[in-house]
């Protein structure tokens, strides 16, 4: 049997479109014949939240992504090439997306054909290769697609849209199959390059370097970007906005570039210089920043802040003093720089394990504040201790949330820090979180692992069932160093 699919022969202006013959797969009784057994990829890696999110039976390697975007209309054409490795004997596999019209795939070179299906957290795209991939084979996989920014998705959207009729991306923690079919799952990082179409007045980011800009003959660019450490799709930062950049260095000579609104450079200049000093104040503590550059998106189509890999997503609205006329926007900048270390670099290998994301987070950020004279820390984390029963029981422990975004994982994740803190003293603490981020670098973990560095550490055996009953436990334990802390709600 063959099926007939259109393929648009290049991205952007208008698409010329070709009839494509896609030959069958040859039957699983030949392929077995020859040595394997081909069998589909799952369509999730069991996340404990997330069932369905991410795909089982390869890895990706790596994700070269072409965007081409119209401003304020919010259409766009865009490839992604996916260079991956198959971890079985795959006869088909899936991809997430959601929202996408899918014109054309190709898997090692040939054209494969394709299904969409809804899935929990989006849509399922099975791809079927014209030959079977063996357990270990390297292949690339081609998709062609197009689709509108604001068009209805199946699921969340990561889309955000500001007064400049353009977009930038926030796609924790299931959004980036609203951008482009991927595996969509913390556990699969990769490495990146990005080709991002800006017509003239507007300006593109992604994560990572800047390689150089391309112009067109119809006054738009494209510019591209390459981010060679390794990033979970949920951690993308791609935007066309209506911005200017602005460039530093840390006190390292690390290169920085943010991105403001374009006409406030005065406004913003001030504040994204702070980043140097942030900067510093982090590495003294975890050691070397860890990728090649960092900056900060400030941008009026985002209420919040996230921690995009390489360039953190703010909003306007963060960026204001507080009562006291102090600029208490700097622990937010800082608990997104500390999501570089922990979250980023050192990345949870399921949902289930997003304290250590949020928690130091929480905690370092509440560190910069006391030490500025803006708060104190344990006073923060007295009313948390206070307040954290009643969360565990209806959200789960800090270790095990039935859900993403709960008190649990922010300041209960940074109270199981600060009772470690109060545990084995602040010369041990310290020394927990700097291997920590230093021996997970550019890799996943587990709450397991924490607690077995913890122990490996110290050489304290006591510290195993310590953290797992604040981590997991239903009650909190009593706070070392405050015998007289109690729940009262």
């Amino acid at each position: 049997m063959t099926t007939t699919r259109r393929t648009a022969l290049r991205l952007g202006g208008t698409a010329v479109a070709a009839a494509v013959a896609v030959p069958a797969l040859g039957s699983p009784a030949a392929a077995r014949s020859h040595g394997f057994d081909p069998r589909p990829g799952s369509d999730g890696v069991g996340d404990p939240l997330f069932p369905t999110l991410g795909n089982g039976g390869y890895q990706v390697v790596h994700y070269d992504l072409t965007f081409d975007f119209t401003p304020v209309t919010y259409d766009f054409t865009a490839a992604v090439r996916i260079e991956a490795r198959a971890t079985q004997d795959l006869s088909s596999f899936n991809l997430d997306t959601d929202g996408h019209t899918i014109d054309s795939i190709t898997v090692a070179g040939r054209p494969a054909t394709w299904e969409i299906s809804p899935g929990k957290s989006g849509q399922e795209l099975t791809v079927t290769p014209a030959r079977p991939l063996r357990d270990g084979r390297a292949f690339t996989t081609e998709v062609r697609y197009r689709g509108n920014g604001k068009a209805p998705r199946l699921g969340l959207t990561g889309w955000k849209f500001g007064t400049d009729g353009g977009f930038a991306s926030a796609a924790q923690s299931s959004r980036a199959d609203t951008f482009l079919p991927c595996n969509d799952t913390p556990s699969d990082k990769a490495t990146w390059t990005f080709h991002i179409s800006a017509p003239e007045g507007y300006v593109a980011a992604a994560n990572g370097e800047l390689l150089h800009k391309s112009p067109r003959a119809d006054g738009s660019t494209v510019w591209h970007f390459a981010l060679r450490e390794r990033m979970a799709t949920e951690l993308i930062g791609i935007a066309v906005v209506k911005g200017t950049y602005l460039y530093g260095t840390s006190h390292r000579g690390l290169p920085l570039r943010h991105i403001v609104p374009r006409g406030q450079e005065d406004k913003y200049a001030p504040i994204v210089a702070r980043t140097a000093d942030h900067l510093a104040w982090l590495e003294a503590k975890f050691g070397r920043y860890p990728f090649s550059v960092y900056g900060v998106h400030i941008y009026d189509g985002y209420t919040d802040a996230l921690e995009n890999q390489t360039l953190s997503l703010f909003s306007t609205n963060w960026f204001k003093p507080n009562a006291q006329g102090q600029p208490g926007y700097e622990t937010t900048m800082v608990h997104e720089l500390v999501h570089q270390w922990f979250g980023d670099s050192v990345t949870p290998n399921d949902w289930q394990q997003a304290w250590l994301n949020e928690g130091p987070a929480v905690y370092y950020a509440g560190v910069y504040g006391e030490e500025r004279g803006w708060s104190v820390l344990e006073d923060k984390m007295k009313a948390t201790y206070e307040k954290l029963d009643a969360v565990r029981a209806a959200d789960g422990p800090p270790g095990l949330p039935r859900a993403l975004g709960g008190t649990n994982i922010y300041d209960g994740g940074a109270l199981v820090l600060y009772a470690l803190d109060k545990q084995v003293g602040q010369r041990k603490f310290d020394r927990i979180m700097r291997e920590w981020v230093r021996r997970f670098k550019d890799s996943t973990y587990t709450s397991e692992d924490f607690i077995r560095h913890a122990v490996d550490v110290t050489g304290d055996r006591s510290l195993d069932p310590f953290l797992r009953d604040w981590l997991f436990g239903a009650v909190n334990p009593p706070m070392p160093g405050h015998p007289d802390w109690r729940a009262t709600v």
